[in-house]
């Protein structure tokens, strides 16, 4: 606080006038005639100074207040303890106001991006790129002007997180011909494709977003380093004693082709050490966990040719609707919507384990269906949910597949969408496997995986002439692989939950019997 003192010598009856004037005028009025003494010794708190006869009084003045408050990184919800620093949107000596962009996180579970909550002016950023920020503890500096300071200027700024895994610089040999009025923009890409920039050098500055708003995708860098190594070599600068590039020219551009199967066009590389991603971090922690856990699996074909065909029907009347709004049904609603209904018969699947240090293990039985989805996207493996799945049509439940699918992609999905799961199902059949083995995680007893559909051959009793015959014929099959928590689940109860869930999908009316 800057604080200015001005010193005004009155006589004594001056200061009697002074007293009769100030009651009536609103304003006080200063009186000087010559300088204080040099001698003179000026308490700091003096209002008046009696010196030789003569009263002296003080004006006291402050500058205005700026400070500096430490913005810390606010809790996002589910038990995230820490979050990788993407790409900062301000730099020391920008100006900021309330609701600004300052930075984009990724957690475990989402991408955020943080926003101001004053205006001022950014004084200091505690990470960089990549590094790893701590809930609760500050990221940035912001001077604000203010008659006070927040609550935040009573506590200490925390130091710098020391865990860093910020990339090396990148080769300042990366051609600028593409895209290049990007430079210096804010870069809008997921930590998966950063994640591709980094491995394969590329500065994503240069790289043009063909995703929605300009977003960088992991094809847009793909196409990047190919047209990277299509470009010819540029020509060897002259010997000096400059320090040399990081990267050398790329040589192979100007030799012939060489097929794949031939041994010298195996390229050798060095070990190296990369740090986890959050979402990898969060895995290798649940993972870790499960080991406590004694899993009891079982696994059952089903026939899918009854529900292909109610598919089929439902898919032809989306069709006629024609409102743009779903045009196809997948098969992912049907089995959701199966499992809440084996859920309700058999509720201890959807519990939880409550075991409090000290205290019994008790089992808290969840009424809301929230059935989460295995989801592969380009930052790695989620499990959003879809939240009371038992009071949903299949309609509903397409539609919110559907957005949590989009979300996905493009690495928006809520911390909501995260929370509260009770129940999880993954469709890795998609991409391939017949027999698989999910993993449990802490806050669940129960989980399902579906493996691949294949047309298989199998037997068949007819009548023919009275005669029960037995007949090959084809048929669309699906294996589901259960795992339970089998210190409260016994296999009786899961073997029983997968007969229903069975019977539920090869005959499609009794699950629409029973929806509500």
């Amino acid at each position: 606080m800057l604080t200015i003192r001005i010193l005004a010598k009155r006589t004594a009856p001056a200061v009697a006038a002074a007293a009769r004037a100030q009651a009536k005028a609103p304003a006080v009025r200063l009186y000087s005639s010559r300088i204080l003494p040099t001698s003179a010794s000026v308490p700091a708190c003096a209002s008046r100074l009696a010196i030789g006869g003569n009263v002296y009084r003080a004006l006291q003045t402050s500058a205005t207040l700026h400070n500096i408050v430490p913005y810390k990184l606010a809790d996002i919800g589910e038990g995230i303890t820490e979050c990788e620093i993407i790409q900062w949107f301000v730099k020391p000596g920008d100006k900021v106001s309330q609701f600004d962009k300052i930075c984009e996180v990724a957690s475990d579970k989402a991408t955020v991006e943080i926003t101001s909550r004053y205006d001022g002016i950014i004084k200091k950023l505690y990470y960089q790129d990549s590094d790893i920020a701590l809930v609760g503890k500050p990221i940035v500096d912001i001077e604000i002007e203010g008659p006070s300071a927040p609550d935040a200027l009573a506590e200490e700024p925390a130091l710098p997180s020391q865990v860093s895994s910020t990339p090396a610089e990148l080769p300042g040999s990366v051609s600028k011909n593409h895209a290049a009025d990007r430079t210096g923009d804010v870069v809008y890409a997921t930590p998966a494709v950063r994640r591709v920039a980094r491995e394969n050098a590329v500065d994503l500055r240069y790289v043009a977003g063909s995703g929605k708003g300009g977003r960088i995708l992991k094809e847009d860098v793909l196409q990047f380093v190919e047209e990277q190594r299509s470009e010819p070599a540029a020509p060897a600068p002259e010997p000096s004693t400059a320090e040399q590039p990081f990267v050398q020219a790329n040589a192979s551009s100007a030799a012939p082709e060489i097929s794949l199967s031939s041994a010298s066009a195996v390229v050798t590389g060095e070990d190296r050490i990369v740090s986890l991603s959050p979402i990898q971090r969060a895995m290798f922690k649940s993972m870790t966990d499960s080991l406590g856990i004694p899993h009891f699996r079982f696994k059952d074909e089903i026939e899918l040719d009854a529900l292909m065909q109610a598919r089929q029907r439902i898919n032809e009347y989306l069709v006629e609707l024609s409102d743009g709004a779903m045009s196809k049904m997948t098969y992912m609603p049907f089995f959701v919507k199966a499992a809440s209904l084996a859920l309700t018969k058999y509720p201890i699947l959807n519990a939880k384990v409550a075991a409090e240090p000290g205290a019994p293990p008790k089992l808290l039985y969840r009424a809301a269906h929230n059935i989460g989805v295995a989801m592969d996207t380009p930052g790695g493996l989620i499990v959003p949910n879809i939240k009371d799945v038992q009071t949903k049509s299949l309609m509903d439940i397409a539609a919110e597949l559907r957005s949590l699918a989009q979300r996905g992609k493009s690495g928006a999905i809520a911390s909501t969408d995260l929370k509260g799961g009770t129940f999880t199902l993954s469709n890795v059949g998609m991409i391939g496997g017949t027999y698989l083995s999910p993993v449990l995680v802490d806050s669940e007893v129960c989980i399902g995986a579906i493996g691949k559909v294949q047309r298989l051959p199998r037997f068949e009793t007819v009548e023919i002439d009275g005669r029960s015959v037995e007949r090959v014929v084809p048929r669309h099959i699906l294996v589901t692989s259960w795992s339970a928590d089998h210190r409260v689940v016994d296999g009786a109860t899961m073997a029983r939950f997968a007969v229903l869930y069975k019977k539920l999908l090869e005959h499609p009316e009794i699950m629409l019997a029973n929806m509500k």
